[in-house]
This record gives C-alpha cells, sequence and structure tokens, in this order.
C-alpha cells in the first residue's frame, strides 16, 4: 500500500514544565520558617537547660527529703523524665494486679499509673475495685459491657471518676497558688482529645512555680504547661 503523505502543521513536541517556580516556593518558605524560628532556638535551648538530668536530680531529691506525699509522688513523676518512652496508645493485654505495658511505651495515663505504682499504689486494680462495683457510676464511653482490667485504668475519664470519687476534687483554676505538688490535672486539648499529668515543681531558681510531668506524645516530659490546655479535672489522692 502507498504510503499516504502527512500535509500540515508539524508535531509539536510537548514542553517539559519547568520546576524552576516550586523550588523557589520551597526556598522561599525555608527562608522564612528560619526567620520565623530564629528567636525560638535561643528559648528551646534555654528551656533544655532547665530540664537537664542534674536538675531533675536536684528535685528530685529535694522532694523526697520532704516526706510528703504529693512530694514523693512528684518525684516518682520526675524519675519518670529519665525513662525512654515512645507514645504508643494501642491497646495491651496485661496482667493483674500490676500489670503494665511495655516499659519503653505509653500515653499519657501510663505517666500517673506509674508514678503511683512507685509508691506503692496500683491504680489498675483500684480502679477496678471501685469500676466492678459501681460500673454504672462511671463514664459510658467505649460501649463496655463489663470492667476490663487491661485498659480501664488508662483512660483519662475513668481516673477522673475515680480520683473524684475516692479522694478530692479540687478548684479547676489558673492560679497556680491552687495547685499542689502531687495533685493530678485532667485538660482538653484543642483536638477534642482528654489528657493528664501530676503537678511538679519547676526546675532550680524556678522552683517555686508549678510545672507538669506529662507525655503528650514525646514521653514523659518536666514542662512549664499547667495552663496551656483548658483544665477539666484537679485532683488529689493518696495515703
Amino acid at each position: 500500500m502507498k504510503p499516504i503523505e502527512y500535509i500540515g502543521a508539524a508535531p509539536v513536541k510537548k514542553k517539559r514544565r519547568s520546576s524552576f517556580g516550586g523550588w523557589v516556593l520551597v526556598a522561599f518558605a525555608l527562608s522564612l520558617g528560619a526567620v520565623f524560628l530564629r528567636p525560638l532556638i535561643p528559648f528551646l535551648k534555654a528551656q533544655q537547660e532547665l530540664t537537664s538530668d542534674a536538675n531533675v536530680l536536684e528535685a528530685i531529691e529535694l522532694l523526697e527529703s520532704d516526706g510528703d506525699f504529693g512530694s514523693r509522688l512528684a518525684a516518682a513523676a520526675l524519675k519518670r523524665t529519665q525513662s525512654k518512652v515512645a507514645y504508643d496508645a494501642a491497646y495491651y493485654k496485661i496482667d493483674f494486679p500490676n500489670g503494665d505495658v511495655p516499659a519503653d511505651k505509653g500515653v499519657c495515663t501510663d505517666v500517673v499509673i506509674r508514678s503511683f505504682r512507685g509508691l506503692d499504689i496500683d491504680l489498675q486494680e483500684l480502679v477496678h475495685s471501685d469500676l466492678k462495683a459501681n460500673f454504672r457510676a462511671y463514664p459510658q464511653l467505649w460501649k463496655a459491657k463489663a470492667p476490663d482490667t487491661n485498659i480501664d485504668h488508662r483512660r483519662v475519664p475513668n481516673l477522673q471518676r475515680f480520683f473524684s470519687r475516692n479522694g478530692q476534687a479540687l478548684a479547676m483554676t489558673t492560679e497556680e497558688s491552687d495547685y499542689s505538688v502531687g495533685d493530678v490535672v485532667a485538660w482538653r486539648l484543642v483536638n477534642g482529645q482528654t489528657h493528664t499529668g501530676i503537678v511538679v515543681p519547676g526546675p532550680g531558681a524556678r522552683k517555686s512555680e508549678k510545672w507538669i510531668v506529662h507525655n503528650i506524645g514525646r514521653g514523659p516530659v518536666w514542662e512549664d504547661a499547667l495552663f496551656d490546655f483548658k483544665i477539666i479535672g484537679h485532683y488529689r489522692y493518696g495515703k
């Protein structure tokens, strides 16, 4: 067959889109980030120095020498900051009583549970005992039909109910003087989730301030964050 001659404009090869504009935007974003983040670097370094291992150990020693239950609980909470813990909200099947998830994993409630356990108080057993006897008095948020020793004590609303029923539910204010070391606080985060931690003194020269130990995703940390979120519970519990 005789080939047909192509008549018309020559085919035009598609031009490759330049990525130059994209790189310009990336460079601009990085430059802008550097401008805004640079002033934060000294602050972050200062924060790291304040919560150094030396300051942690000094605070623990002072608290333990006090002998007061709240001080000893705060010391136990500060000890948690010396452990490397990855935030892990997975459900684990654990022993009962004195059961625990793997030591290198945990959430905010595990900071509270492990701190109390450092003073021979097993919240797993205590929460289970109270919840089993008063199941309907506890939040019905998880469609549970019976107590579960693996998870009940690791839920913030359940700890709130336990502390309010068996300890002291205190005023929720924004005044530091209303909080004592060893108090347990619950918050509502901006994403709607509940959160909890323990009140401790500030580091070094700031020891008169009220800081907290909590795990909000970076493992147990010592931070000046008591009023960073909406407080929804303030409790005192102990022997």
